[in-house]
C-alpha cells in the first residue's frame, strides 16, 4: 500500500526559525546516526521514518559516514524516500555532512575542497536527491585553510546542490572564522550542530553568544547522551543496549556517580509527569539559541516517547536549579 502522510501532521510540533533566517525546523528532528545502517531491518527504519513525518518531524539529518557501514544510512534513507516521501520533498528538510574518514587515500577525510564536493555528490547519489537542504562540514580541519573549506560549502550552495551551509563540532573561535570566510562569498553560515546535553555542557562556555552575534541557529546532537539520559540503565545494563554493545559507551560508563545523578534527574522528571528522556529534551530546548534537538530512535515507541517532551511545561527557575545539582558536565565521559 502506498504511503499517504497524516493530514494532521503539522498540528502538534512547533517550528522555530533558525537564527535570523527564514528557515524553520521542527523543535525535535530525527537523526539517522545509529539506527539506520545495514545492521537494522529496513522495515523497522521505514516505520520510524513514516511515523516521524506523520507526527510533524520534517527534518531528517544524515552524514556520509552514518551506518554501519559508512554510507548505509543514506542508502537506506534513499530507498524509503523513493518509496514514500518523494511526493513530499518540498515539505522536508534533509541534511548531510562530510568531515570524517570516508574512503581510502588522502582525499577521503577532513575538509579539503576535493573531499567535500566529492562526498556531497556521493551522498546525493545514495539518497537519490537533486539537492540537500543543509550541507555541513562535520568537524574542523586543523590543516586545511578555513577559506578553502568554506569555499567548498559556498560552491555547494551556488551550484544548487545544497540550499544552506552549516558546521558541526566547531568551537566559538572556529565558528566566527567560518562565518567570516563564508561571508566573503555572500552566503550566510546558517546553523551549528554541536553536542549538548545535561552531562556535556561545554558549549555553554562561549558558543551561545557567538551564535547570537552571528544570527545563527543550532541543532544539538546527543541530547540524551547516547541513552544515558533515559531510564535504560537505572536497573542494570540490558543485553541489547549500547553499553552492552560497547561501541560508544560501555559498562564502565554506568558508574555509581552516573547512577546517582541519573536517578536524581529521573525523580525531578517524575515530579513533572515526564520521563527522564523527556526532561532531558525539555532542558536543552530551553536555550533560545537551540532551534531543534536531534534525537535518534530504534523503534516507533521510542520516537513517540521522545516527542512527548513537547507536551511538557516550561522549566521553572527552581526546577533548573534543582537539575543543576545532577546535570554535571563530564558525567560518564
Amino acid at each position: 500500500m502506498s504511503y499517504v502522510a497524516a493530514e494532521n501532521r503539522y498540528e502538534s510540533v512547533d517550528y522555530p526559525r533558525v537564527g535570523r533566517s527564514g528557515l524553520r525546523l521542527p523543535a525535535i528532528s530525527l537523526g539517522l546516526w545509529n539506527n539506520f545502517g545495514s545492521d537494522r531491518p529496513l522495515d523497522t527504519q521505514r516505520a520510524i521514518l513514516r511515523r516521524a513525518f506523520d507526527l510533524g518531524i520534517t527534518h531528517f539529518d544524515l552524514a556520509n559516514n552514518y551506518g554501519p557501514d559508512a554510507g548505509a544510512a543514506e542508502s537506506n534513507f534513499g530507498t524509503v524516500f523513493a518509496r514514500d516521501f518523494r511526493p513530499y520533498r518540498d515539505e522536508m528538510i534533509i541534511s548531510s555532512k562530510a568531515g570524517y574518514d570516508m574512503w581510502p587515500g588522502p582525499y577521503g577525510d577532513f575538509g579539503s575542497r576535493k573531499y567535500l564536493l566529492s562526498s556531497l555528490d556521493q551522498s546525493l547519489d545514495r539518497m537519490g536527491l537533486d539537492y540537500v537542504d543543509i550541507f555541513y562540514h562535520h568537524r574542523p580541519d586543523p590543516e586545511t585553510p578555513i577559506e578553502e573549506t568554506m569555499g567548498a560549502l559556498a560552491t555547494a550552495v551556488q551550484s544548487g546542490r545544497a540550499l544552506y551551509a552549516g558546521i558541526s563540532n566547531y568551537d566559538p573561535e572556529q565558528t566566527a572564522a567560518a562565518h567570516a570566510a563564508l561571508a566573503e562569498h555572500k552566503i550566510p553560515l546558517l546553523i551549528h550542530q554541536p553536542r549538548y546535553n545535561m552531562f556535556d555542557r561545554h558549549i555553554e562556555n562561549g558558543l551561545f553568544p557567538v551564535l547570537d552575534d552571528l544570527g545563527m541557529g543550532s541543532i544539538v546532537f546527543s541530547p540524551l547522551a547516547q541513552g544515558l539520559l533515559t531510564n535504560r540503565y537505572l536497573d542494570g545494563i540490558p543485553a541489547d543496549s549500547r553499553a552492552a554493545e560497547g561501541r560508544w559507551i560501555n559498562s564502565e560508563t554506568i558508574s555509581d556517580t552516573y547512577l546517582e545523578r541519573a536517578r536524581g534527574l529521573e525523580e525531578i522528571a517524575r515530579g513533572r509527569g515526564q520521563t527522564l528522556a523527556q526532561l532531558a529534551l525539555t532542558w536543552v530546548l530551553r536555550q533560545p539559541q537551540v532551534t531543534s534537538a536531534l534525537i535518534g530512535a530504534s523503534s516507533v515507541t521510542q520516537l513517540e516517547n521522545s516527542l512527548g517532551a513537547l507536551d511538557g511545561a516550561a522549566l521553572t527557575d527552581d526546577e533548573v536549579t534543582a537539575i543543576d545539582e545532577f546535570a554535571v558536565d563530564g558525567t560518564a565521559r
